[in-house]
């Protein structure tokens, strides 16, 4: 877990320190870079495995030099076999398996890997750089490419410095809707995303790039399983046994951030299993309907893990309101970025490895809107000028919630309705709402094969696991220092469930049907039993209470007239409708307040401190 950085760019040893020290949270152990020839590497290093400085970053491998931020989990094995190969080493690394792997297997050694990666080896042979993103876009990847010149970061922030870099408005748009910015896209114009599941080769000579998909989701063209429910049960328990367990080497300590939900549950399930008292980490606030610490807390003290909560208020909300645009780069508006930073803060003081339930939802079915709108899809079947009519009565109602409801069943077709409901449904404060929505993948929920329900879990594999879920869990951990592994995102566990029948994953009314059968074998079903809640923070009481006075300060008519993309009359009375209870609007106060300390922190850094030799 570390933190990649090469050009082909000429910049002096200053310039490329400090492209390096923008992202030394990603990687405090070490720091360095290496000019061979043309080219320029440079690695921040977080030590987990092999914690020798042998294997510091830059890397070299026979005639290859290596960049890599991440983990392999089945190093060891592939190390065995290539070692029966003939392949020797030096080191106990993955990244001198990585690099073996390329020499025995050239581009193809990605469908060898089982891991979370982003890596640039430089083939001096060959001249040319080959690099790829994980399966599951668990690792980050920016470039910048124009002829000859070609640069790479962890975080985009770092290829901005000594280089002229221009808002993209069009990725502005995008973020109003998500609330991330989708790959391939980035803040910055020229500035791009290498998309997950991806590998590249850019020559040096003819400054000639070139990428290709490695792997892809494609529940259509997924064959369903045929065997039995309890069969299925069966196969995944042995899958997710060992995805949890080839993720629990580390040469440093390991623990679990435990929510008291399902699939966290399950993970420190698994992990208690082979493990001694592991140790597990929970996030408290002090707002009623948004603490699950007390379930986290039942379950460890079920599995006897050694527990930790840790209390989240608004004045550190605050405090790390500020910190945002550093950890983040780009605009980011998943408010639960801050409670895992939190997590990933206080988990530091205790260990450097945390495994996640991240990705049970999107491969499960776990989440809310995957009832609602199986219930609601029935109800497309009517023209849609009835439900037009019916929207128009329902919108009659002072409650915004019926208003929302009006303009859901008054939208043309339910695959739209997803998208739309994923962006907040109500867009009346942005001045082009449509072009927010013309994003990569939209095809998959217009597709005529397939259920809706397959369509919604692979649409959000795609899009949100991929550009929320990962870039917040990468960010926050990285911001501390914490390697974050999450075995529900193991690619065969991924597989495996996109093959599943839907009823085995939503059946008889109950969501994440299979896991929870599976976790009841560990843990008791009672200690579940209550209301899903996702990990969100409390900004919707915050925003009129302990907050409202910086949120009118931060988002005065004047200021909102500056931020791009919006109708800044429209947006202030948005605002007005919130603080008085009329409508929940917290989800689109949050973005405003994210963009807006975003562009100015680009303000202040618009000027490059450093300049090229």
């Amino acid at each position: 877990m570390c933190g990649i950085y090469g050009s082909t760019v000429y910049y002096n040893d200053e310039i490329i320190r400090a492209k390096l020290a923008r992202v030394q949270f990603r990687g405090p152990d070490y720091s360095g870079f290496e000019r061979v020839e043309s080219v320029i590497l440079g690695h921040n290093r977080l030590a987990i495995v092999d914690l020798d400085p042998r294997s510091n970053q830059p890397f070299t491998y026979e005639h290859l030099k290596v960049v890599f931020n991440g983990e392999l989990y089945n190093y060891k094995q592939l190390r065995s076999e290539l070692k029966s190969k003939g392949h020797k080493f030096k080191t106990d690394s993955d990244t001198e398996v990585l690099a073996a792997s390329y020499l025995e297997y050239g581009i193809h050694c990605v469908d060898h890997f089982n891991g979370m990666f982003a890596f640039v080896i430089y083939d001096t042979k060959q001249q040319l750089f080959f690099g790829a993103r994980d399966r599951l876009g668990k690792k980050p990847f920016y470039y910048a490419h124009k002829g000859l010149d070609f640069e790479f970061a962890s975080q985009a922030a770092q290829i901005t410095i000594a280089r002229q870099a221009d808002l993209d408005l069009q990725a502005i748009n995008e973020y109003f809707i998500w609330g991330y910015i989708p790959e391939p896209r980035t803040a910055w114009q020229g500035i791009k995303k290498l998309e997950a599941g991806n590998i590249f080769i850019f020559e040096l000579s003819s400054g000639q790039f070139k990428t290709k998909k490695y792997w892809d989701l494609d529940p259509v063209g997924l064959s369903i399983y045929k065997g039995s429910y309890a069969q299925a049960k069966s196969e995944l328990k042995k899958l997710l046994k060992d995805a949890v367990s080839i993720r629990m080497h580390a040469d440093v300590n390991l623990g679990v951030f435990l929510s008291g939900g399902v699939d966290s549950s399950l993970v420190a399930a698994l992990a208690a299993e082979s493990t001694k008292q592991i140790k597990t980490f929970c996030v408290r606030f002090n707002e009623k309907g948004f603490d699950e610490s007390v379930f986290a807390g039942n379950i460890a003290k079920y599995l006897k893990t050694d527990h930790h909560e840790i209390e989240c208020d608004e004045e550190e909300g605050i405090a790390l309101i500020g910190e945002l645009g550093t950890y983040y780069d780009e605009p980011f508006a998943d408010s639960s970025a801050i409670p895992t930073l939190l997590l990933s803060k206080y988990t530091k003081k205790h260990v450097t490895v945390a495994l996640s339930g991240d990705g049970g939802d999107e491969s499960f079915m776990g989440y809310s809107r995957y009832k609602w709108l199986n219930m609601a899809n029935q109800f497309f079947n009517c023209p849609l000028v009835l439900r037009k009519i019916m929207g128009g009565l329902v919108k009659l109602s002072p409650d915004y919630r019926h208003k929302l409801i009006a303009m859901g069943i008054s939208t043309a077709t339910i695959d739209l309705l997803y998208a739309l409901m994923l962006g907040g449904l109500e867009y009346s404060w942005l001045q082009q709402p449509q072009a927010g929505l013309n994003v990569p993948f939209m095809d998959i929920l217009s597709t005529e094969s397939g259920s809706f329900l397959q369509k919604m879990s692979a649409f959000d594999i795609k899009t949100y696991l991929n550009g929320d879920i990962n870039t917040k869990v990468d960010r926050a951990s990285m911001a501390f220092a914490v390697e974050a592994r999450a075995p529900l995102m193991d690619h065969r566990v991924v597989t495996f469930a996109q093959q599943l029948p839907d009823n085995y994953k939503y059946g008889g009314g109950i969501q994440k049907r299979i896991l929870k059968d599976i976790l009841y074998q560990y843990v008791p079903a009672h200690l579940f039993d209550r209301p899903k809640s996702g990990f969100t923070m409390p900004f919707s009481y915050w925003f009129r209470h302990q907050l409202k006075d910086y949120v009118l300060d931060q988002l005065s008519l004047r200021d909102l007239k500056n931020i791009p993309g919006i109708e800044a009359k429209t947006a202030s009375d948005m605002i007005n409708d919130h603080m008085i209870g009329k409508w929940n609007r917290a989800p689109q106060i949050w973005k405003l307040l994210v963009l807006k300390q975003w562009l100015e922190n680009q303000k202040i850094n618009s000027l490059p401190v450093y300049q090229t030799v």
